[in-house]
């Protein structure tokens, strides 16, 4: 028989070993994540409560903050309490939870914004047929199926990673679990498995990209078209940031798996997955809510509502 332990948890990665560093980190994640708290409600309470962005688009853009709410969530908690506390472990079960969350929040949102890209070339290159095509029943089915191949995503990563035998080190070398970080510290040589997940994910991830040039290459062959510089920035203003937002979720997430295999593991694959696992969720809400003049507007409304709701409420109860 090997000499094969029970591994029953694992030891995570901190950015600095310095208490005052591991300190500011907490500090600056915290405020990040409370930026990406606030900003992702914000954006779900007001298409919740604005009739008037209960669209198709909308639908899309409140499914999206939900699904970065939850990603920044399964990682960035856990990362303020390992550095407050000076510890930084994570339980077999708990890192488990935790990879098949950030696959499937991350899986799904890759989807979503293929479907997104998709509700933008139908409303700008065939807007007579936009109504009859982006009926309800589709949108959420569409929804459904990104929420749906995340999870599958999710489960076959898991599955086939911690399938692999750990014997050696618990260490991880990342400030969350994730499969490239699991694989260094497996005392198995055979990823066979966990190869064929990552393929079936790359070939997920290829078929997005191709599908969101081409619904661009469209939209942006149909936008230049337009006679007015008006509707030309209308247009440019509610699809650049759907684009904006894949190109750097994709690159990010794509470098951090695909990236060789490195002997030694240092602070700039912590940055990197930073910037797909943190960025992403933080900077949505402002890249999609500060050049839309509906949400703008949705926001106006809701701060008068506010303000002549409390006013009602002083002048009723001195």
């Amino acid at each position: 028989m090997g000499n094969f332990t029970i591994v029953t948890g694992f030891l995570l990665m901190n950015f600095s070993n310095t208490w005052e560093l591991q300190v500011l980190h907490a500090v600056l994640f915290l405020l990040i994540y409370l930026l990406a708290l606030i900003g992702n409600l914000l954006i779900f309470t007001l298409i919740s409560l604005d009739r008037n962005l209960h669209t198709p688009m909308y639908f899309f853009l409140k499914n999206l903050s939900i699904l970065d709410l939850c990603l920044v969530s399964v990682t960035v908690p856990k990362s303020i309490v390992n550095s407050l506390s000076n510890n930084c472990s994570i339980s077999y079960l708990g890192c488990v939870l935790q990879l098949f969350l950030v696959i499937l929040f991350a899986g799904s949102e890759i989807s979503l914004l293929t479907v997104m890209s998709y509700d933008r070339y139908v409303a700008i290159c065939q807007p007579l047929h936009y109504e009859t095509i982006m009926i309800k029943r589709s949108c959420v089915s569409m929804a459904v199926a990104s929420w749906f191949s995340g999870s599958v995503l999710g489960a076959m990563y898991s599955a086939s990673t911690f399938s692999l035998p750990f014997c050696g080190s618990k260490e991880i070398y990342q400030f969350f679990c994730d499969v490239p970080s699991l694989l260094r510290i497996s005392c198995s040589e055979k990823h066979i498995a966990v190869y064929v997940s990552i393929t079936i994910g790359l070939g997920l991830g290829i078929f997005c990209c191709i599908s969101i040039i081409i619904s661009y290459g469209h939209i942006f062959s149909t936008v230049l078209k337009i006679p007015s510089r008006k509707g030309q920035s209308k247009a440019f203003s509610t699809s650049l940031p759907h684009l904006i937002v894949f190109v750097v979720f994709i690159i990010t997430g794509g470098t951090a798996y695909f990236k060789p295999s490195l002997d030694s593991d240092s602070v700039k694959d912590l940055l990197l997955s930073v910037f797909y696992t943190v960025v992403p969720p933080t900077i949505n809400p402002f890249i999609y809510s500060l050049r839309n003049k509906d949400m703008k507007n949705s926001l106006r409304k809701l701060i008068t509502w506010k303000y002549s709701t409390e006013g009602l409420m002083k002048k009723s109860f001195p």
